[in-house]
């Protein structure tokens, strides 16, 4: 656990995330091998405020090209719950998800991710229709008469 309760994640990246994060070191030689890979201005590791400020900066940056994005609420949590959606469309186990979002148990995970409508189309289109004919339903005799006689 990291100060304030907050947990550090282990995640594999791509080999091409790999290839930026080892360019964002040839640029930046006085990063110690300690030090955070994104720091703050004072070279110490970001804090959650510092990375909210980064991001919107971004989001700011992407709308110019995106009008689309201003109307939205895009945050660091959003992207994360994208991922586990985009993780689960994909076809990726619930545990799995659960894991990589680090959390303890698979119920944690069920706030995060739900099945999108096409997910639900995609889930009863495996399913076979039952072939059972659902018969109406005839009240006995005497529930007739007790109703009709109200």
């Amino acid at each position: 656990m990291t100060p304030g309760g907050r947990k550090q994640r282990a995640v594999p990246l791509w080999k091409s995330t790999v290839q930026e994060v080892r360019a964002w070191l040839r640029c930046n030689p006085v990063l110690a091998a300690d030090a955070p890979l994104l720091p703050n201005r004072d070279g110490r590791a970001m804090t959650r405020q510092n990375v909210n400020q980064r991001f919107d900066l971004a989001v700011t940056r992407a709308t110019q090209t995106h009008p689309s994005l201003a109307r939205r609420h895009i945050s660091p949590h959003t992207i994360r719950h994208s991922t586990a959606m985009h993780m689960l469309q994909s076809g990726v186990a619930f545990s799995v998800i659960a894991l990589w979002m680090g959390h303890e148990s698979v119920t944690t995970t069920h706030r995060y991710v739900e099945a999108d409508l096409t997910m639900k189309e995609q889930a009863l289109a495996r399913l076979e229709e039952p072939h059972t004919k659902i018969p109406r339903y005839r009240p006995p005799d005497a529930l007739r008469a007790f109703l009709e006689a109200l």
